[in-house]
């Protein structure tokens, strides 16, 4: 058996994290990842001359270990970060709408204007929006209780109408939590507003990567990973894992890998099957987590027909939508993300395409001139687990019942929704677990790249 060996099995960002937190603890490490890059659920793929994301992933600038990661990958200057948070809100026959935090008041104040000027709603939906801001503000997010309740059962209950959750509340709840609000764990919606909006006057801003995935994630973590010595093999799939000699063997198709430890950083249903059953014997109800599934309509247009980097919609079937022209492109590359697309998981892309480019041609009157040079549909029908009430009771921790065997990915029981940021956070609490199993420290300082 190899004294310090750890194998790392998945090469998403929760994978990626626990290896180089590993690696700065000085341990060897062996990472395999089924696909042939590395990357996750964050990656790309071409069509034609163009690189395509499968997902349009944003991110906060409360997302601090996931914007540490990008540091360390030497890619943090790939990704912009507003200045303060803003989001264009654009209706059918209105003019845009900006909602946007104040850049001088802190938190929570800096809210005020925002709700308050809040055009696409009326003066006393306005109000009672403020008045449950400040309810959500005491909901304990990491309190069992919250996680049993539904979001849109608690703001019916703190009176908020239809009308202000359906054009305030879950215009953010089914973005960040992919699932709306009568959908959406309380806990989780209170984790997001808090952390996001509430507890801090910059924590919301909004970040959003310049370059395909591709080259924020996956390329630059092979790249350093093989500089800091592991070893990255790609393309292959783990069969088994099994504890033998005081270790592990992890097999592969034709391969075999003796470790001192594995982090198993893969999506809930291949962790079920891999994970050995002295070590979770819990493992079944992992399957409770289900998945919910986001669609993506690009399309990309002979001209520009917006000035937005990005907006959202209200009474569109446009949720939100991304301007992800290369730079020095001709025309324009514009991305629709629809979060819980349960009900156009399984539509066919021509009819998607129809109703889309109509709807944009709704929200931008120019498109309705512009020629369309391509139009496509992306599907990602596992793009989360459910946020739903009762989920946090299936999510595991990281540590298993077998000393060095530990659990990653968003699913586990971070305490964040499943994000980038919540893989990330997932990433350090295995590899600390491996670590303290091994007798090393954790290192959270930043090695020689």
């Amino acid at each position: 058996m190899t004294g310090g060996r750890v194998c790392v099995v998945g090469g998403g960002l929760a994978g990626i994290a626990a290896a180089v937190r590993l690696l700065d603890a000085g341990h060897e490490v062996t990472l395999l990842e089924a696909r042939p890059a590395l990357g996750g659920a964050t990656y790309s793929f071409r069509r034609d001359d163009l690189t395509v994301d499968t997902g349009q992933h944003v991110f906060l600038r409360c997302y601090s270990e996931y914007r540490r990661l990008l540091e360390r990958l030497g890619t943090a200057g790939r990704a912009a970060v507003q200045d303060a948070f803003a989001v264009p809100i654009l209706r059918v026959g209105a003019a845009p709408h900006l909602l946007a935090r104040s850049r001088h008041l802190p938190a929570p104040a800096h809210l005020l204007p925002a709700l308050m000027g809040y055009r696409p709603l009326r003066i006393g939906q306005r109000l009672t929006a403020i008045r449950g801001a400040a309810a959500l503000r005491a909901v304990r997010a990491d309190d069992p209780a919250a996680d049993r309740i539904s979001f849109g059962a608690w703001l019916a209950a703190h009176g908020q109408d239809d009308g202000t959750i359906g054009r305030l509340w879950e215009l953010i709840c089914t973005a960040a939590l992919n699932a709306p609000p009568r959908h959406a764990s309380l806990a989780l919606a209170a984790r997001v507003f808090q952390t996001g909006l509430f507890d801090r006057a910059d924590a919301g801003d909004i970040g959003r990567p310049t370059v395909p995935l591709s080259e924020l994630h996956g390329g630059p973590a092979r790249e350093l990973l093989l500089r800091r010595g592991a070893t990255v093999r790609t393309g292959i799939r783990v069969r088994e894992i099994t504890r033998e000699r005081g270790g592990f063997r992890i097999r592969s198709d034709g391969a075999e890998l003796d470790a001192a430890a594995v982090v198993l950083a893969v999506p809930h249903p291949q962790a079920a099957r891999l994970v050995p059953a002295e070590a979770a014997p819990e493992r079944a109800a992992w399957a409770r987590l289900g998945a919910a599934p986001i669609v993506n309509v690009h399309v990309r247009y002979e001209h520009r027909v917006t000035g937005f980097e990005f907006a959202a919609g209200l009474d569109t079937p446009v949720q939100w939508v991304f301007d992800r022209t290369p730079p020095g492109a001709r025309g324009q590359y514009l991305v629709v993300s629809i979060s819980a697309a349960e009900a156009v998981l399984r539509t066919p892309g021509a009819a998607l395409a129809r109703t889309y480019l109509a709807a944009l041609e709704e929200l931008f009157p120019p498109a309705r001139r512009a020629r369309v040079r391509d139009v496509f549909v992306t599907r990602e029908p596992r793009a989360t687990f459910r946020q739903q009430p009762g989920s946090r009771t299936a999510r595991p921790a990281p540590r298993t019942r077998l000393p060095g065997l530990a659990l990653a990915g968003a699913w586990t029981d971070t305490g964040w929704p499943d994000t980038m940021e919540g893989a990330v956070r997932s990433g350090h609490g295995a590899a600390d677990v491996v670590l303290a199993h091994l007798g090393s420290k954790s290192s959270t300082t930043e090695a020689p790249r």
